[in-house]
């Protein structure tokens, strides 16, 4: 038991840094600093059935996917708080065609989860079974964290909790729209241990999430961000038949950044295994993966997530002796 303990508290406390980290990163911010609310207005329809509302380089901002059926609407992402979810649901209204409603977040972290509590109680909140894992063991020590980045961000996250799910799913979970169906995979720990995409069956789109990113490096938060992990959620995905991808922030792109996101990882792996087994230590792996990474990549951004992937690259390899 004594065991267990320190094995949770060591996790909780990996988890803090991680949090750490990413409130110190600058990340995509819009002219005059403006960051955590949604825009208004600016929704786009990128297939038949699928529309978003850009991010626009707004910090703690997601990119929102509304999946538009017949008989149903799905809500991938939901901001940081009501205000946001008020504001999504005010497009939602505008693309809507039936009665029914269903919300998912990509992952756990507040822009993307915490304005689930403010969509009606009609609506039905579609939730991974590992993604409220760590809802139940990160979720209250998260929104405290994101509370202290910003007074807006205080203000917007005041007396927010994660809402119950309605259903809870393994690995995958379809719905049936209407005319569309939306398949719902939770497919290992990548950025987090619940990362949930959305694959639209005939329109070709993906809802990433923080699984595949456009040039940017992938991000590498915590202790149970895997390398073998992503790889095998990223050869899944060359299954699909993907046109469209929406990642959780960032421009959106097509189905080819799902083979470079497979070829970086390839190559972080190789060649830290490589390393490794000439006698480098993890932190003399992290550092010349991080300049080999940045010279081969020079457009990604994110640079300062290279060093967490190779250590995870690592701890992998030496595992597996």
């Amino acid at each position: 038991m004594r065991t267990r303990r320190h094995s949770q508290r060591s996790f909780r406390a990996a988890a803090a840094a991680a949090w750490l980290a990413l409130a110190a990163a600058p990340g995509a911010q819009a002219p005059g600093g403006a960051e955590a609310l949604i825009r208004e207005g600016i929704i786009e329809r990128i297939s038949e059935h699928v529309h978003v509302i850009p991010q626009q380089g707004v910090r703690l901002v997601p990119n929102v996917g509304i999946v538009v059926g017949s008989r149903a609407t799905l809500v991938v992402d939901t901001g940081l708080g009501p205000v946001n979810a008020q504001t999504i649901l005010r497009e939602v209204a505008r693309v809507r065609r039936g009665p029914d409603l269903y919300v998912a977040s990509t992952h756990y972290h507040a822009e993307h989860a915490a304005g689930e509590a403010a969509f009606p109680a009609s609506a039905t909140l579609v939730r991974a079974r590992s993604q409220q894992r760590d809802i139940d063991e990160l979720g209250a020590d998260g929104l405290l964290r994101f509370r202290s980045f910003s007074p807006l961000v205080a203000e917007l996250l005041a007396g927010v909790r994660y809402r119950a799910a309605d259903v809870v799913f393994e690995r995958e979970h379809a719905l049936d729209l209407g005319g569309v169906r939306a398949r719902l995979l939770a497919l290992g720990p990548t950025h987090t241990r619940g990362d949930t995409m959305v694959y639209v069956e005939g329109d070709g789109v993906l809802l990433a999430g923080d699984v595949v990113m456009n040039r940017q490096f992938p991000v590498f938060i915590g202790p149970t961000s895997s390398v073998a992990a992503w790889r095998g959620a990223l050869e899944a995905l060359t299954a699909l038949e993907v046109r469209h991808v929406v990642p959780s922030h960032g421009p959106l792109g097509d189905g080819s950044l799902i083979d470079e996101q497979r070829t970086y990882l390839e190559t972080l792996d190789a060649q830290v295994r490589g390393l490794r087994v000439s006698g480098r230590s993890a932190d003399e792996t992290a550092e010349l993966v991080t300049g080999a990474m940045q010279a081969a990549y020079p457009g990604w951004t994110g640079a300062r997530w290279i060093g967490a992937a190779a250590r995870a690259a690592y701890r992998e390899a030496t595992r597996q002796e």
